[in-house]
């Protein structure tokens, strides 16, 4: 379970952070969505100490607002100001942020080196100069693959998400999650804090204040200098002039961190907790005439020592190693042994699948009860032979994506079609809760089970929004009865967004233009994982 991708530069980050499909023909409310998409990868990823993919976020956040976004042919709609003034207005606080990150990219980058180098210096003496053909034995990595488009993921161990015992294990990570931010949730209106103080606490202060800011600075100026700043950034990228290590963001919120703490530290609370407690001193016995009465004499000890328990009692700790004592062989944590008070915080799910360009595709964790839930909810408009469709919400945790609620927003629906309603309330709903779109899902009531060219025009949105976006579609009277799906790339989504054809329903002349997400692919079904319906319709409508 080591980790299989090695430590990559900032440069190659910068790199991959600039690899995106971008179209200026879909509307900057979807792209302004995709921002803040970016924003709450990033947040999580920082949390987790994945500094490689919370630089490539925030890098690519950054080219999104000031390069593409700014010159965007909507941006001068008045919907549309405020929410694109507010995204430029988090740069600023996000560059402080690349400052601080990319030393620490850089050194890890450099110490894989050195250690690849020093290996394979001692391959040579041992093999010759065939020492080239076994760098894929060196730490299970390979000098080739840096230049792979393959994302970095952390030093953790990565583990598959379709092995039975894995996906228990993912079971279990997503049902702690669900409960820890229910309990935060339920302790904050515990203490009287309002959902506008709530929303105001977890944007830490960002969004409020981009008036003022943009007011003090100059909207052109301030743009200017990020730009300038982005682009030195870019260019500089393999330099070391960067600010330290250790120096603070500038933003005023941190994201809360879990304390982690190494094996030894955990066995040395445990060994702390299980000793007994120090016996009280010997308090003299005194007669009422004051004289003190002498203990008893302790019994001698025996000749033979006891060892019967000295088996169970583990080791001692060890002290603290000078500077000049060579330091111990420890394992390091991508090779230890996964126990149970370590293994849900000890471990990242890598790629199940990969896109047709060679991208991957973080695994999608879709709870196995949540296709009947839905066609329970829907089923009073099949039986009217409407379309009924719905949200997949989730969180993202160990690289992975879990589905964790699914939303039914107020529509208006056909026999064919399904039109979503009041769209802000439902974003403003996923953004209070934490959550992120992962899809959709919907009914086909008498049609079979496949993606109409209405629905792939409609999921290309979500699928540039992140690639890893899926499309559930239902036939509850067909065989097969579902379906879930995503645009293959290429060429099935550069088809659908360069396609100009009118009417809602139209041939495309790409074939293989979307495919299945599960078998095979990224989607993976989940038994036990929780699962939250929110029915967002007025009541006369179901």
């Amino acid at each position: 379970m080591a980790s299989t991708n090695a430590p990559i530069s900032v440069a190659e980050v910068a790199e991959q952070a600039g690899n995106y499909t971008y179209n200026v023909h879909i509307p900057l409310a979807n792209w302004l969505r995709t921002a803040s998409t970016m924003q709450k990868e990033a947040q999580v990823y920082e949390a987790e100490g994945n500094d490689a993919q919370t630089y490539l976020l925030l890098y690519r956040h950054a080219d999104l607002v000031l390069q593409k976004l700014q010159v965007h042919p909507d941006k001068n709609k008045p919907e549309n100001r405020s929410a694109l003034n507010a995204a430029t207005a988090t740069v600023s606080r996000d560059l402080k942020k690349l400052e601080d990150i990319a030393p620490r990219i850089k050194k890890r980058h450099d110490e894989y080196q050195e250690r690849q180098g020093k290996q394979l210096e001692a391959l040579k003496l041992l093999q010759g100069n065939d020492a080239s053909n076994l760098s894929q034995e060196l730490d299970g990595l390979s000098i080739r693959a840096r230049g792979s488009k393959r994302r970095s993921f952390d030093s953790r161990p990565t583990i598959d998400a379709r092995a039975q015992e894995n996906q228990l294990l993912a079971a279990r990570l997503a049902q702690r999650e669900f409960k820890r931010r229910d309990t935060a949730r339920r302790s904050v209106r515990k203490h009287g804090v309002s959902e506008e103080e709530e929303q105001e606490r977890r944007g830490g202060g960002r969004w409020d204040s981009w008036q003022d800011e943009l007011a003090q600075s100059g909207d052109g100026d301030d743009l200017s200098k990020q730009l300038q700043e982005v682009g030195r950034l870019q260019q500089n990228s393999h330099r070391t002039s960067y600010s330290s290590v250790g120096s603070q963001s500038a933003s005023p919120y941190h994201y809360p961190l879990v304390p982690y703490k190494t094996a030894q530290e955990r066995w040395s609370d445990s060994q702390s907790r299980d000793t007994a407690p120090a016996r009280p001193p010997k308090e003299q016995i005194y007669r009422t005439s004051g004289t003190p009465i002498a203990p008893p004499p302790l019994p001698p000890k025996p000749s033979i020592q006891d060892t019967r328990y000295e088996h169970s009692r583990p080791p001692p700790v060890p002290g603290k190693i000078s500077e000049g004592t060579p330091s111990l062989l420890v394992r390091p944590p991508s090779q230890r042994p996964l126990t149970p008070s370590n293994e849900l915080d000890e471990f990242t799910f890598q790629p199940s699948a990969f896109l047709e360009n060679g991208d991957p595709l973080r695994p999608v964790f879709l709870p196995s009860q949540l296709r009947n839930q839905f066609l329970a909810v829907a089923s009073s408009n099949t039986r009217l032979n409407l379309e009924t469709c719905g949200m997949l919400c989730g969180i993202l945790k160990s690289n992975a994506l879990f589905i964790t609620r699914l939303i039914v927003p107020e529509q208006t629906s056909t026999s064919d079609t399904c039109e979503t309603l009041n769209e802000e309330e439902l974003f403003d709903y996923c953004d209070k809760e934490e959550l992120m779109v992962l899809g959709w899902i919907h009914t086909h009531p008498t049609q079979t089970c496949f993606m109409s060219s209405r629905d792939l025009h409609t999921h290309v949105g979500y699928q540039v929004m992140m690639p890893e976006s899926i499309a559930i579609v239902c036939a509850p009277s067909k065989v097969p009865s579902w379906g879930c799906f995503r645009l293959t790339d290429p060429p099935g989504k550069q088809a659908i967004l360069n396609c100009s054809r009118p009417g809602i329903f139209h041939p495309h002349d790409v074939d293989d233009i979307y495919t299945d997400a599960r078998k095979p692919g990224h989607v993976v079904e989940l038994a036990n994982a929780p699962l939250e319906i929110v029915d967002m319709r007025p009541k006369k409508n179901y």
